[in-house]
């Protein structure tokens, strides 16, 4: 799709959560009253800048650390940038993006308070980005990346909550960014996710919460947005890992080996890539007698 016309689909899209009064302002919210999963987001932009003086310019330092696969030292190096300024745009989503990322090293389906406490801090510092700059797509990216985390790790009724607005996030990042992979990647899993749960919960939704957003969710858009996710960057190793399970769920089990067999080979780029390396495997052995 060209990009004017992805914005004028966006456009529409908003335009429609608008009109029903489900698009969220930039300061608005906490816990429940957020929305379902972005996966997820795990998704980070592309690694940045050669080393820096840390004293003199901890966000360059940050986001060198964050690119070395050390989230840990880029979180302190950004917290020391806030002290600073602590409404300042960058330093803000890329702290919520490490403390993102730290977070998925406990698994969703595990209760772990310090998990919670990592996602809640980076919907705030998202929340903050995305104050200072609506005008960025990362900001937006990453506050559906946050909420989209703790829906994960939320049941399916507390997920269907959330989902607004994740996906809103997501479309803003969007229309910011036409080329944005990681939002894309968000919409794929919002859709996948969506159609994952069980009818009677999509059911409640419509019914109990009123939103007819649920309606437009599909595997078809759940496969699209992926597929656009790894064009967009084909290095990407979660984009691929994703789409291969949004394929083996429409059980076009071919079309998933391929993204898995890839998978196998591609260089670890980033901080989850093992585990993401390590899943495709698992994925793979578990297709190995589907046709």
């Amino acid at each position: 799709m060209k990009g004017t016309a992805v914005i004028k689909v966006l456009t529409g899209s908003l335009a429609l959560l608008a009109a029903a009064g489900l698009a969220p302002l930039p300061a608005q919210t906490t816990g429940d009253s957020l929305a379902m999963h972005s996966a997820a987001a795990q998704v980070a932009p592309p690694a940045a800048s050669p080393p820096a003086d840390t004293a003199s310019d901890p966000v360059t330092a940050g986001i060198a650390a964050f690119g070395a696969r050390d989230p840990g030292a880029a979180i302190a190096l950004f917290r020391d940038a806030l002290a600073r300024d602590s409404l300042a745009y960058e330093p803000n989503w890329r702290l919520a993006l490490a403390l993102i990322t730290l977070g998925q090293e406990t698994p969703d389906e595990k209760s772990s308070p310090a998990r919670d406490s990592l996602y809640a801090e980076a919907e705030r510092r998202a929340r903050t980005a995305v104050r200072a700059d609506t005008n960025k797509a990362d900001g937006w990216f990453v506050l559906a990346n946050a909420i989209g985390r703790t829906a994960l790790t939320r049941p399916p009724d507390q997920r269907l909550k959330l989902a607004v607005a994740i996906r809103n996030a997501a479309l803003h990042a969007l229309l910011k960014d036409p080329g944005h992979d990681g939002a894309y990647h968000v919409l794929g899993r919002w859709n996948a996710e969506i159609m994952r749960l069980p009818g009677i919960h999509r059911f409640f939704a419509r019914r109990v919460l009123g939103a007819k957003i649920f309606d437009m969710a599909s595997w078809d858009e759940a496969q699209l947005n992926l597929e656009r996710a790894v064009a967009l960057d084909t290095t990407r190793i979660v984009h691929r890992l994703d789409l291969a399970e949004i394929y083996a769920d429409r059980k076009k089990f071919d079309l998933a080996r391929a993204q898995l067999d890839t998978i196998a080979t591609m260089p670890e780029r980033e901080y989850l890539d093992p585990k993401h390396k390590a899943a495709a495997a698992e994925l793979l052995q578990k297709l190995e007698k589907k046709r």
